[in-house]
């Protein structure tokens, strides 16, 4: 058994985490650190794993999780960078839930989350976090950047054809659509079921912090420097990201070498669903999972190509992915504590 400790382990990632880990195998949960609800006992905090996970939460102090295998950072962006060097500097692997070490030019993070990055050196040490693109480097890695849920769904439906230079990479639109469970697990007036229920509506417009970092991995893929339209929207429910995203052909791009291209990425992927032809995700079919599901046309009359991608924003958009990256860590099988279906209803 791997020995694994949770830092700010009751937030909603924190929770799912903490599902996912119960049924794993292969890992014990614990230390589980908490300042709100230090002290409480887990199943008073979630009922759901009363039985299941025992123990309590405690506050957090380095020495606490010294030893440990595996250590998931689950605090919020900006503060993360205070707490993690230190876990790295315990021998400790980390896979850390935040930005802090997802933005790999620390001017770009300090202009988009508006403060300086207290330890700029650490973030070349950081691998980012999607197994599908960077499995190898995160095996060996000390210290993994758990993507965010939106660049995640953006990104993987994007790279095939970036990939195979089916897409002008200059023509990105991502429109995206969240449930109200990735804003987090806080106390917020825009975020009360009156102000929620019965409405939509686009956020963050040319302004969300997403947007660096789809742009950072987007580049990487192209060669070039790209930038991306991407808008955000929150709607009624609580748990799931569907992305529709647009992109115009390159010269001699067709329907059948982009279902080619999406074939020789995701084939062998295990997390990875390619629709048949003519069909599209629906974020209920990813519910509680870990998968990724993506559909996508060609639209042969404005000569663009449009995909959509849908996952769960609390597993493959959080802690599915981290629990992925863990394994891949620790050296155990990828699909370890994962390989379970959505609920759908």
């Amino acid at each position: 058994m791997h020995r694994v400790g949770v830092m700010g382990a009751t937030g909603y990632t924190g929770f799912e985490l903490l599902r996912l880990l119960a049924s794993h195998g292969e890992v014990e949960a614990g230390p589980l650190t908490s300042e709100t609800y230090a002290g409480k006992e887990v199943g008073e905090v979630f009922p759901a794993l009363a039985g299941v996970i025992r123990g309590r939460f405690e506050k957090f102090v380095p020495e606490v999780l010294r030893g440990l295998d595996l250590v998931f950072c689950c605090l919020p962006h900006r503060v993360a960078m205070n707490s993690v060097p230190a876990l790295v500097d315990l021998g400790l692997k980390v896979v850390d839930f935040s930005a802090d070490f997802r933005i790999q030019d620390a001017s770009v993070y300090a202009a988009w989350y508006k403060t300086p990055h207290v330890c700029p050196e650490r973030i070349p040490q950081a691998v980012y976090g999607i197994p599908e693109l960077y499995r190898e480097r995160i095996r060996g890695a000390k210290l993994v950047a758990n993507p965010g849920c939106y660049p995640t769904g953006a990104i993987l439906g994007l790279y095939p054809l970036i990939k195979a230079r089916l897409i002008r990479p200059d023509s990105i639109i991502v429109d995206a659509k969240s449930g109200v469970s990735g804003a987090g697990r806080k106390a917020e007036l825009s975020l009360q079921f009156a102000e929620v229920n019965e409405r939509f509506r686009a956020y963050g417009i040319a302004t969300h912090r997403h947007t660096p970092e789809i742009e950072q991995e987007l580049s990487a893929m192209a060669g070039e420097a790209v930038k991306v339209s991407f808008t955000p929207h929150l709607v009624p429910m609580t748990r799931g990201i569907l992305s529709t995203i647009y992109a115009e052909a390159q010269s001699g791009a067709t329907a059948s070498r982009a279902r080619q291209a999406f074939m020789d990425a995701y084939d062998v992927e295990p997390f990875m669903r390619l629709m048949p032809e003519g069909a599209y995700p629906d974020v209920s079919q990813v519910a509680g999972s870990n998968f990724l599901d993506i559909g996508f046309t060609l639209d042969e009359r404005t000569g663009r190509f449009v995909i959509v991608t849908a996952i769960d924003n609390l597993v493959k958009g959080a802690s599915g992915a981290a629990v992925q990256n863990m394994n891949l860590m620790l050296g155990l099988k990828e699909t370890r504590g994962l390989a379970h279906p959505g609920f759908w209803m």
